[in-house]
């Protein structure tokens, strides 16, 4: 259970680095593939969109985390019992 945390906490890590550095990205360019000019305001509903993409790891991992508490706890339970 414990090496199951651990990676737990890896890709955890991951997901959050890899949604740092493309938000520091997004929001450190001044014109985009096309050319464009970016707004204060473009630079935000881009790094939306963004986070929009990290929505589903997002729950994957709250999932992970539900299952795993929830596993540990009848572990607890099941020890204290015998």
């Amino acid at each position: 259970m414990k090496i199951s945390w651990i990676f737990w906490w890896i890709v955890t890590g991951f997901w959050i680095v890899a949604f740092a550095i493309g938000s520091y990205f997004l929001a450190q360019r001044e014109v985009d593939g096309t050319g464009a000019v970016q707004t204060p305001e473009i630079i935000l509903l881009n790094i939306l969109v963004f986070a929009s993409i990290f929505i589903l790891p997002l729950l994957i991992q709250i999932g992970w985390l539900m299952v795993m508490v929830v596993l540990k706890k009848k572990k607890k339970g099941a020890d204290v019992q015998t």
